[in-house]
């Protein structure tokens, strides 16, 4: 239980959420009006899945023989090679061992997937899309939480890691990675700096930490990955998507043996998801954190106060 929650009440405790649940569902329809108008088609896919994409640091729930998913991409990349160009998807997902003022075991995520369009172009739809979004709601200019100001107009900042690390870090990528201290380093030293006046576009992940991204043809070192941040939270994560299938099954691979040694959950390879990738077109995706975007929209300190019933309480 989140220290000073008090549950004792139930309805004190819900109607107080209640400006928050109204942000929270005015969000929800401001993006799917922005989609809509831009001729993409709302999809569902399966919560319940034979088996996630395997990644090194993230777990899944288990559901019998099976897995609640961490992610809808698997699904929706097989909708891409199928012949649908631009879609989203607002869902539940889950991870294990996630759980503080800034995460829930169970989350809401928009994810959405364009064809044709690589990183860049998505941070920039990105960015077009959450100014619409935030217009709606009446923060058109600035948004404020916790003392920090952040200033909405385009063009937002964008910063590669390797300068985020050389302009915040105490040590530099090279290092970081080397000593393998990239996550504790990101998340100590660089990731409250970002987005703190203006929202900041992180890019240029190092190829390593590529996930299911491709590597840049014009600088190997890197994957052609971003994510978003707002007043030192991270809020997306996206990529222009890897569709080689050789590739990524070696990256499965290699995190299948990283979980092993972990001793986590032994995930089957996801075949149908590796015989799509041969024929899905270029494309770009990403995945944004809607529970923390109401937080920022609501000014509040905890993921808790946006969501009607934390675990917690049930």
């Amino acid at each position: 239980m989140m220290a000073g929650t008090d549950y004792r009440d139930d309805r004190f405790y819900l109607a107080r959420k209640s400006h928050a649940l109204h942000l929270r569902a005015f969000f929800l329809q401001s993006l799917r009006r922005y989609f809509a108008a831009r001729d993409f088609l709302e999809v569902e896919t399966p919560v319940r899945l034979p088996s996630p994409a395997p990644e090194e640091h993230i777990e899944a729930l288990p559901t019998g023989d099976w897995f609640l998913q961490t992610s809808p991409e698997l699904g929706m990349k097989r909708l891409l090679a199928a012949g649908y160009p631009r879609i989203f998807q607002i869902c539940q997902c889950f991870r294990a061992g996630e759980r503080g003022a800034r995460h829930l075991p169970e989350f809401t995520l928009l994810e959405w997937y364009v064809a044709g369009f690589d990183y860049r172009d998505l941070m920039n739809q990105c960015e077009e899309l959450l100014i619409c979004v935030l217009a709606e709601a009446g923060q058109d200019r600035q948004l404020s939480w916790q003392d920090k100001k952040i200033h909405l107009a385009a063009p937002w900042e964008r910063l590669t890691v390797a300068d985020a690390f050389d302009r915040y870090a105490p040590v530099t990528l090279e290092e970081a990675l080397a000593n393998h201290q990239f996550d504790e380093i990101l998340v100590e030293h660089v990731e409250p700096r970002l987005g703190c006046e203006r929202p900041t576009f992180l890019y240029d992940y190092p190829a390593p930490l590529a996930a299911l991204a491709r590597v840049k043809k014009s600088d190997p070192s890197v994957a052609e990955r971003f994510e978003l941040y707002l007043a030192g939270l991270e809020i997306a994560n996206g990529y222009s998507e890897l569709t080689d299938a050789a590739e990524q099954r070696r990256r499965f691979e290699e995190a299948l043996r990283a979980r092993a040694r972990k001793n986590w959950a032994r995930y089957s390879m996801p075949e149908k998801f590796l015989d799509a990738l041969a024929v899905m077109p270029d494309a770009a995706g990403i995945a944004l954190g809607v529970d923390r975007m109401v937080m920022l929209l609501a000014g509040a300190s905890t993921i808790d106060d946006v969501v009607a019933f934390p675990p917690e309480t049930l």
